[in-house]
């Protein structure tokens, strides 16, 4: 990312000075925690594309560095809730909110992060953003509970498996593309060009984070996570569809019976290894990854569109 870092490193730092602003409260506990999540930011993806897809049609402004600030409450809100919903007590490797504030200030911090970012974009009348970003909160929400619903069944077709991610993934690096570029282009259809470019990293995106379930790099989550919580991800959906009755039959099994045992959940990788899910899965990734490039290859050459396309890589080609 040494590329797109180096173009908007000045915006970076004046992105980091709003989002600090932004954050401030009276209330000295809220102070504390926020303060705590700032210095634990993560790589500012969403950030980088928001800022980049501004730089695409013309100079960075106030109401750029809003619209990012405005992704990056949302985004940090729908965290510390993530958290609270899945009990996890580490995040990016520090303690979460929940782990060291408890769930009932967790939430709260939650709520109030999304507040924040709502009247940042009503005082100012950035009501563009506001829909974008409303927009996506609904379609996050809808993409989890959709989630939730059909995991309980371990009945999931790729249709479905799309859906999902689109609405609990992609929908964010969606927004933030279409954000970026609402406030430094003035046609619907470049806004929205922009935002279906941040649709299919965002399915990359996912799709990559699936991969790591499977593989034997640390990524700040145990190997098998997702089958332990029973996520049914790309390389397993494709596996329950091309494997024999009797594997199939124990797959589902150890999903809903045994997915917290170690040696349970290894016969499932290696299941799904040998049905070529892995294979299959990293195809796909990669096919939405071009065709988000070949979006992006619809403006002309310039360096911001160079350092778009190496955070379209990067988000395939990342070890965590």
């Amino acid at each position: 990312m040494n590329t797109a870092r180096n173009i908007i490193t000045k915006q970076l730092n004046e992105f980091e000075q709003h989002f600090s602003e932004a954050v401030k409260s009276r209330v000295s506990l809220l102070d504390r925690i926020m303060k705590y999540i700032v210095k634990r930011k993560g790589k500012q993806l969403r950030p980088m594309f928001v800022l980049l897809s501004a730089k695409l049609g013309g100079d960075i402004n106030e109401q750029t560095y809003r619209a990012a600030s405005l992704v990056e409450l949302l985004h940090t809100a729908t965290l510390v809730h993530d958290d609270v919903v899945d009990d996890t007590d580490e995040r990016r490797g520090f303690f979460s909110l929940n782990a060291l504030w408890k769930n009932k200030i967790a939430v709260l911090v939650g709520d109030y992060l999304l507040s924040k970012g709502l009247l940042l974009a009503i005082n100012n009348k950035d009501f563009k953003v506001l829909q974008i970003l409303s927009n996506t909160v609904r379609q996050m929400s809808e993409g989890e509970l959709l989630q939730l619903e059909k995991s309980r069944k371990l009945n999931l077709d790729e249709t479905i498996y799309y859906e999902i991610i689109k609405g609990k993934t992609a929908s964010l690096l969606a927004s933030c593309c279409a954000a970026g570029a609402s406030t430094t282009f003035n046609e619907e259809a470049t806004i929205e060009k922009m935002r279906l470019f941040g649709e299919k990293t965002g399915m990359a995106f996912q799709i990559k984070d699936d991969l790591f379930d499977y593989g034997t790099t640390n990524v700040g989550k145990p190997t098998g996570n997702d089958i332990k919580e029973k996520k049914l991800t790309l390389p397993l959906i494709y596996t329950l569809n091309n494997c024999d009755t009797i594997v199939k039959k124990n797959i589902i099994y150890i999903i809903k019976n045994n997915n917290t045992k170690k040696e349970k959940v290894a016969y499932v990788i290696e299941q799904v290894k040998k049905a070529g899910g892995i294979d299959y899965a990293t195809k796909k990734m990669f096919e939405f990854r071009d065709e988000a490039l070949q979006i992006l290859h619809e403006f002309p050459p310039s360096e911001v569109r160079d350092a778009l396309e190496e955070l379209v890589r990067y988000t395939t080609d990342r070890n965590y």
